[in-house]
């Protein structure tokens, strides 16, 4: 195990690059207002028929959603005046009568396309169908649990918190039938590929239901007590504490990109893990392999993932991802590197990956070149988090 100090050092060797980045240290009260300023914009992409947002995929709205999640838990008074709640209902009522059906491929690089072909939405939500919250995909399913568990965690429209947590346990029981030959469960339904971001949304899920059902705890923990013993000794996790993206049709590390949304996941996983289980090995595990990710996918100080600038429309959430579940973690286990990483990141994307419109692109250190509501939901994760940590 990593001691705490090899781990600030690892995370301070990207830091220390930071001062370029750093104009003004912005407060909690500033990072909220962008967030606000920027949520505003990723709104403009949203479709309230279909209950997702244009621009984007199918699995990249699941991400949007948990984003709006996540502030209003934070702040509930903006989330009042952004119409979270209603947003919140309207994309679990409406995103089950979008009939989606994916495609996905990796490409030569081992960046995962997703296509999705949509047709005329039913009349109806067949009682326990969730049609559109399962599909082909287990990670696709994981996304969406996972942004129905944080808008559970919001309470909202009444007993709109336990339709929501229902939800999540019907995606959790699909998964649970994705068994991999390797272990842990597979890539998707139509393939055998075992890879790291469907068994890390796994763990989460598992780990995240545990902490919210406390008449069911055992029954989610002990899988993901399982999923975590299997991961941490799949080859999944590379000598650099790194996560590769899979394993191969002999269930070894593939060496495959070290993509951020792999280093991410994992770690709010684990900290779900130790809330319900008190491990402290647990958070010690997911800050090594944050610092590893810090240290070796950051330029500059700056969170880069190696698809850019052409990371199409999945990879470009990748990085908010990483955020993401870095902010959980940084509440769970403070230190000060990563508190300053987050927000280094945060100041950056502001001040120099924004146009006019507060639209926030794919390259955090800039210049803004395009943005679409995957860009822009992965910058305000940064936000979110610090308005969180600040």
């Amino acid at each position: 195990m990593v001691s705490s100090t090899v781990i600030g050092s690892l995370a301070s060797r990207a830091i220390f690059l930071m001062s370029s980045h750093i104009t003004n240290r912005a407060d909690s009260a500033t990072y909220a207002s962008h967030t606000v300023d920027g949520l505003k914009t990723l709104q403009t992409w949203y479709n309230r028929n279909t209950g997702l947002w244009d621009t984007t995929g199918w699995w990249n709205s699941a991400n949007c959603l948990t984003v709006l999640a996540d502030f209003a838990v934070l702040n509930p008074s903006a989330s009042d005046s952004l119409n979270i709640p209603d947003i919140i209902q309207n994309t679990y009522e409406q995103a089950q009568k979008t009939q989606v059906q994916a495609s996905k491929v990796l490409s030569v690089a081992g960046l995962p396309i997703s296509t999705y072909t949509r047709v005329t939405k039913r009349s109806e939500i067949e009682k326990r169908g969730f049609d559109n919250f399962l599909n082909d995909y287990y990670d696709d399913e994981g996304w969406w649990a996972l942004a129905m568990i944080h808008s559970h965690d919001l309470g909202v429209q009444g007993l709109g918190d336990q339709q929501y947590i229902q939800a999540a346990v019907e995606i959790f029981e699909d998964m649970k039938k994705g068994n991999s030959t390797c272990g842990g469960i597979y890539w998707s339904k139509v393939g055998t590929y075992t890879n790291a971001i469907a068994n890390e949304l796994y763990l989460s899920v598992a780990a995240s239901l545990a902490n919210r059902i406390p008449a069911r705890k055992d029954y989610f923990l002990n899988t993901a007590l399982a999923q975590w013993n299997w991961f941490k000794n799949s080859g999944l996790i590379n000598k650099d504490n790194l996560i590769n993206d899979g394993l191969t049709d002999a269930c070894k590390n593939n060496g495959m990109q070290t993509w951020t949304y792999n280093q991410g996941v994992i770690l709010g996983g684990l900290v779900e893990l130790h809330q319900a289980t008190g491990d402290q090995s647990l958070l010690t595990q997911a800050q090594t392999i944050a610092a590893a990710a810090i240290s070796h996918l950051s330029k500059d100080g700056i969170l880069s993932d190696g698809c850019e600038p052409n990371c199409g429309s999945d990879g470009s959430q990748f990085k908010g991802i990483f955020m993401r579940n870095l902010h959980y973690l940084q509440k769970a286990a403070p230190m000060d590197a990563i508190k300053n990483f987050l927000l280094t990141n945060a100041d950056t994307i502001w001040a120099k990956n924004r146009n006019a419109q507060n639209q926030l692109g794919a390259s955090w250190e800039g210049p803004f070149s395009n943005a679409t509501a995957g860009t822009q939901s992965s910058a305000l994760d940064v936000l979110v988090a610090a308005a969180a940590v600040a």
